[in-house]
């Protein structure tokens, strides 16, 4: 009895190490091909460089919609399609610009009167989503606050001010997703919370810790008890000063912003899929979000989740790779300022009654990958742990516990999807989050490879074992 379970034990033994073998060998494969013949960084190129800005509504987002399809059929997808959804129109309507006058104080006059009033210009963008001044400047006097504490301690003296929320990243967060988690309170609340006590606008520090002066846009939501007020970010040197001459004395501030929606106009999701040849209705869903901010490029964010969507499809094509499951490669529509795209996936999904077995997204830029967050149940989770020490060798040496992204949350709330991400490097990411420094130049080819290494690797153990 003792040598037949030693023996037992030896055939599943030996049948592991061949299994992780023949799963290691395989994994070189994609990698060896992402890594030597990857289209991934050209296809960024023409995606930042030729189409540029995609945010939803813009002939920039018909563009990229056109250029997803193309990309599926030519990279491979047995089927490619586009899944029509509505997406709102939101239009920055002309250039954003803001004015200080200030008289300087005593301490920082060297000779001569001080009550001559000096002007300097800001450098701002508007809130995306954010209602416009209307069509002609807007001038108050600015109250600095440094949360939301303080302007509720303050409430009496906001009425008829412009309120600047001058609440900092937290430079004590490694992951510095945490510092935008905390600081993002105050792009998405603050414009309402101050238009409560009456102010006329709002001007809120850039969710950034970079040390250039780029303004960061990103959604605002109005809360609509309260009328909505002109709401922009500064950067963030442009942020010290304005605090700095507001410890000494009074500034007034003259907006001009002119955003305004247009009516909901038509978009897409664009979807290539690769049939499962076991287990056709098990689908496997990898993605990235197609639309970007007007004022960049949206090189990081997401170009290159979408490039590297498009190169595992490529890649897996390329060696002859066919999955168990069915895969698709999601380029989704209006994650910046709607969500409509994860939310018609979903719901699609839904109401065909189409089994998820996960869902994966790239949404946190194209930086040398780190980990793999996964979100599903304990058994799942010791699964996919298992798998570490295969992907370890390409960069992912983590996975840890909580993974998704904004476009596939939909997909886990409607059918309770497992999700995983992509998680790379997160020290350069807001640098350049939401702000014109987001361009093709800040991406690196060889990071971006890696990061549709990791994310292939990944998608090819769940196809292979399921969860």
């Amino acid at each position: 009895m003792r040598k037949f379970t030693f023996l037992l034990l030896a055939v599943i033994s030996s049948t592991t190490i061949f299994s992780q073998n023949e799963d290691s060998i395989q994994i070189k494969r994609i990698s060896d091909e992402i890594l030597s013949n990857g289209k991934a960084y050209e296809n960024l190129r023409y995606l930042t460089k030729k189409i540029g800005p995609r945010l939803a509504g813009s002939q920039g987002m018909v563009k990229s919609e056109q250029w997803g399809l193309k990309m599926m059929q030519e990279s491979g997808a047995d089927m490619a399609w586009m899944q029509e959804c509505k997406v709102p129109h939101w239009v920055r309507g002309g250039k954003d610009a803001a004015n200080a006058a200030y008289i300087p104080s005593r301490s920082k006059v060297k000779k001569g009167p001080i009550t001559a009033t000096i002007k300097k210009e800001l450098d701002i963008v508007a809130l995306g989503n954010s209602v416009g001044t209307g069509n002609k400047p807007l001038t108050a006097e600015v109250l600095l606050v440094h949360s939301f504490d303080e302007l509720e301690r303050r409430k009496d003296e906001v009425k008829g001010k412009i309120v600047f929320y001058n609440y900092k990243f937290n430079p004590t967060y490694v992951n510095t997703f945490l510092s935008y988690r905390d600081a993002g309170q105050y792009r998405g609340q603050g414009p309402s919370r101050a238009s409560k006590y009456g102010a006329k606008a709002v001007i809120v520090r850039s969710l950034s810790h970079a040390a250039d002066n780029h303004p960061h846009t990103g959604a605002t939501r109005y809360d609509s008890a309260y009328a909505k007020i002109p709401a922009v970010a500064i950067g963030l040197r442009d942020a010290d000063w304005l605090s700095e001459q507001l410890q000494e004395g009074t500034i007034k501030v003259t907006l001009i912003t002119n955003g305004h929606f247009l009516p909901d106009t038509i978009g897409h999701n664009i979807i290539g899929e690769l049939k499962g040849t076991e287990f056709p209705d098990e689908i496997i869903t990898v993605g990235g979000h197609l639309d970007s901010w007007d004022n960049c490029e949206g090189a990081h964010d997401d170009g290159a989740g979408c490039v590297q969507t498009i190169e595992i499809l490529r890649a897996f094509k390329a060696i002859g790779y066919k999955p168990k499951r069915t895969i698709r490669f999601v380029l989704f529509a209006n994650e910046e300022n709607g969500l409509r795209g994860g939310n018609k996936y979903a719901e699609e999904a839904k109401a065909k009654n189409e089994k998820h077995l996960l869902a994966m997204e790239s949404d946190a830029g194209g930086f040398t990958p780190r980990a793999i967050g996964f979100s599903g149940s304990d058994e799942q989770y010791a699964k996919v742990l298992s798998w570490k020490s295969l992907i370890a060798p390409y960069g992912c040496t983590e996975i840890n516990k909580g993974g998704g992204g904004a476009d596939i949350g939909p997909l886990n709330r409607a059918l309770k999807t497992p999700t995983a991400s992509l998680n790379p490097d997160t020290q350069r990411y807001f640098d350049i989050h939401h702000a014109r420094s987001d361009v093709f130049e800040a991406v690196n080819k060889r990071e971006l490879e890696l990061g549709a290494v990791n994310m292939a690797a990944f998608i090819y153990l769940v196809d292979k074992y399921g969860l």
